[in-house]
């Protein structure tokens, strides 16, 4: 995933954008970058990994040497951002949020007797902002360079480039993901979170359209290329990615999860399948508001029989290594005995994607006593991994638990079972839960309905993208 935080203003914009980049650390763990502009210094750029440590601890020595009206942030799931370039439309910053599933064919491309060159990471993989950048300097004018790589790129991105005067921002063409424009007395800004600039006193000045571009300077927010309604927005941005005062297309991530578990509660209490237990909780951090709305509508009283210790490793800053990453997801469970021990406890997650960790939470709870331990996803079971951003994503769909048992007992023809094993009426359904209850050694399992899933977060279904749970495009 990631995200960026780019400002132009009257005053110097560096520490207002250190400050708004490092709020969006929660969407990667990779890499930081800063550039500014100045017409003393020029363009300033620093990169840094944070696969070790924060965004913060990287970044605070090298704003001390940084200045400028003009300045742009991004954190990075992928590649190191942002990508200067010099071009025949001048020298520009680029940074993007999204994916390039065509990457190599566009290289191979813009390669082929135009003798473009590509930042190229030590894997081989081209830099997409690069590419991103090649492709727009095959046009005359950013706005045309724009609409054409977004064209040509099969997947999604938003992007924002950065020039000597100002910065223009693009959402991409179906809009799955936000872009907000932030305004403050001396400037714009614009942002992936809302919530980043309103702690340095911007308010919302309005978020962009899908495929819509603007130019921000200090002054104004500039319409270059109109948007247009057809939106496809993420949900999983609402049921896990987004932090909890996120807000997109008007709704607030913490509200959506709280209706959304309420929603659920109200199904099990009207199918009369809600289980007796002594507690609802919530797995921290994204499954907390879900599991306070399944408690406010079930009037089962919610209480944290564990706790992640996090002042060193919180959600967004763990080690890329495999291993120590479930060695640090182990360490992080504190118990709570006298909540755990001889209880019955109702979860809520987020989402249930591969079921390791879940598997390993659920252990954790009977080695410390639990009597009983149900299970409620907050969305519906994961069946395809995602083609359109950057995150929900595997190297095969077979990794996640769902596809998994699917295969495992239907091969290749149970991909046209995958509806009814998404439902809990069917006796695929059925089976399902039931199977990933005896792997997960949960006492009960179920999962929110995309219609309960969609009602929470309150946009018309037909502007909410749900790939990730039933594969419409």
């Amino acid at each position: 995933m990631g995200g960026f935080f780019g400002l132009v203003s009257h005053n110097d914009a560096v520490n207002d954008v250190f400050f708004g980049t490092d709020y969006h650390t929660h969407l990667g763990t990779k890499r930081g970058g800063m550039v500014a502009y100045s017409p003393e210094k020029g363009f300033q750029r620093s990169i840094h990994s944070i696969e070790n440590s924060p965004f913060r601890t990287k970044f605070e020595d090298d704003i001390v040497g940084m200045s400028g009206n003009i300045c742009l942030g991004a954190i990075s799931d992928t590649d190191p951002q942002p990508i200067l370039l010099r071009s025949d439309l001048g020298m520009y910053a680029v940074c993007s949020v999204g994916i390039i599933n065509n990457d190599a064919v566009l290289r191979d491309e813009l390669l082929c007797g135009s003798g473009a060159s590509f930042e190229v990471m030590s894997s081989g993989k081209v830099n997409w902002s690069s590419l991103i950048g090649a492709l727009i300097a095959r046009k005359s004018s950013f706005v045309e360079g724009i609409r054409y790589a977004q064209e040509r790129i099969d997947g999604t991105m938003s992007l924002i480039i950065m020039t000597s005067d100002g910065i223009i921002a693009a959402r991409d063409a179906k809009g799955r993901l936000p872009i907000i424009i932030g305004k403050r007395s001396d400037g714009f800004c614009c942002s992936f979170e809302s919530f980043a600039f309103q702690k340095l006193g911007y308010t919302t000045y309005r978020e962009l359209l899908p495929g819509e571009i603007v130019r921000i300077t200090a002054d104004e927010c500039e319409v270059l290329s109109e948007g247009h309604s057809d939106m496809k927005i993420c949900t999983f941005l609402w049921t896990y990615y987004g932090y909890p005062n996120s807000v997109y297309e008007g709704v607030s991530v913490e509200t959506m999860r709280t209706r959304n578990g309420e929603i659920m509660a109200k199904a099990e209490m009207a199918r009369g399948t809600l289980p007796d237990v002594d507690y609802v909780c919530g797995i921290p951090d994204s499954g907390t508001p879900h599991a306070i709305g399944f408690s406010n509508a079930s009037h089962i009283p919610f209480a944290r029989p564990f706790i992640k210790y996090t002042p060193t490793w919180p959600r967004s800053f763990m080690p890329q290594n495999q291993s120590l990453r479930n060695q640090v997801a182990k360490m992080k469970l504190i118990p709570v005995h006298e909540l755990i021990e001889g209880k019955r406890l109702l979860f809520v997650d987020d989402s249930i994607v591969r079921g390791t960790q879940m598997r390993e939470t659920v252990e954790f709870l009977y080695e410390n006593g639990a009597k009983e331990v149900h299970m409620r996803s907050a969305c519906p079971p994961i069946m395809y991994g995602c083609k359109y951003l950057n995150f929900s994503r595997s190297n095969s769909e077979l990794d996640l638990i769902a596809r998994k048992i699917i295969f495992e007992r239907e091969g290749e023809a149970g991909r046209a079972y995958i509806k009814e094993y998404s439902d809990r009426e069917t006796e695929r359904g059925s089976y399902l839960r039931a199977e990933i209850c005896r792997r997960l050694r949960l006492t009960s399992l179920e999962f929110q309905s995309l219609e309960g899933t969609e009602d929470a977060v309150g946009i018309p279904a037909c502007n909410l993208c749900t790939y990730c749970w039933d594969g419409n495009e």
